[in-house]
């Protein structure tokens, strides 16, 4: 069985717009084979009217230890140079460059501390 989240995530779709469009808490694997295949009138508009400037998922990675999820980004996220489990030190990361200060931002995802390093104005 797939979740309504995987499923909207396959199909590239917010989950919002998958409960919405009466996606079921529960599909089989030809349920949504058959959604991709013969896309509903809903899909369809909804690739159409793509512009390609925002994902609809993405997908962070642990620089420590691998981990990975998908998310919905969000607009306020920065270019991250790294995602690190909230579980780790801040030692276990690469250090950031010479010249270069870092930057955390908590509550990316699921368990993620976004890292942005940056050079420092002198």
């Amino acid at each position: 069985m797939i979740t309504r989240r995987e499923a909207a995530q396959r199909l590239d779709i917010p989950i919002e717009m998958a409960t919405r469009h009466g996606l079921p808490t529960k599909l089989t694997e030809a349920q949504l084979t058959e959604i991709e295949e013969n896309p509903p009138p809903w899909l369809v508009q909804s690739r159409a009217n793509r512009t390609g400037k925002k994902a609809v998922w993405v997908e962070l990675e642990c620089t420590v230890c691998g981990f990975t999820e998908k998310a919905r980004p969000k607009k306020w996220w920065p270019t991250f140079t790294h995602l690190a489990c909230e579980h780790h030190e801040p030692s276990e990361l690469p250090p950031p460059l010479p010249g270069e200060v870092r930057a955390e931002y908590p509550g990316i995802g699921s368990r993620f501390v976004g890292i942005v390093d940056v050079p420092v104005d002198l």
